[in-house]
C-alpha cells in the first residue's frame, strides 16, 4: 500500500510539473491524486468493478479540487486534471491498440471497451461533481 501512496503522489506531482502548475500547489496536487488513487484501490480490492471504483475516485478528486480551488483561490482545473492522472487507463488503452495492430480483435475489443468505459467514468465523475457544486451554489441564499 505504501508503494501505491508514493507512486500515485509522484505521478500526480510530476504531471503537475509538466502541466505547469504553480510550485506552491504541487504538493496539494500530489495529495489529490494520491487520495483519488487510494479510493480507487480500496474499492477495487474490495470487489467493486474498476469502472465504478474509477467513478467514485474521480468524483472525490473533483470535490477535493473544488474545495482546494476555493480555499487557495486557484482554478479548479489545476487540481482536477492533475488529480485524475493516476486513474487514466493508459495501460489498458495501450494493450488494446497493441492487440489491434497484431490483428487480435477478439482480445482488443474488450480491452478498448474497458478503456472507454473507465475514461467515461472519469469524465462522468468530474461532470457530476461540477453539477452538484453548481446546485449547491444556487441554493445558497444571497445576502
Amino acid at each position: 500500500m505504501l508503494s501505491h501512496l508514493i507512486t500515485s503522489f509522484v505521478a500526480s506531482s510530476t504531471f503537475g510539473i509538466i502541466f505547469n502548475v504553480p510550485k506552491r500547489s504541487l504538493l496539494k496536487c500530489g495529495l489529490v491524486g494520491m487520495i483519488g488513487w487510494m479510493v480507487y484501490i480500496y474499492l477495487f480490492l474490495n470487489g467493486v468493478d474498476a469502472v465504478y471504483a474509477t467513478l467514485a475516485a474521480s468524483f472525490l478528486v473533483a470535490i477535493i479540487s473544488h474545495v482546494l480551488a476555493k480555499t487557495y483561490k486557484n482554478p479548479v482545473i489545476i487540481y482536477s486534471i492533475v488529480g485524475i492522472i493516476p486513474l487514466v487507463p493508459g495501460g489498458i488503452a495501450y494493450d488494446a491498440m497493441r492487440n489491434f495492430v497484431e490483428n487480435d480483435y477478439s482480445t482488443a475489443l474488450p480491452l478498448a471497451a474497458r478503456a472507454f468505459m473507465i475514461s467515461g467514468s472519469i469524465a462522468f465523475g468530474l461532470v457530476l461533481s461540477e453539477v452538484l457544486n453548481q446546485l449547491i451554489i444556487r441554493k445558497k441564499p444571497k445576502h
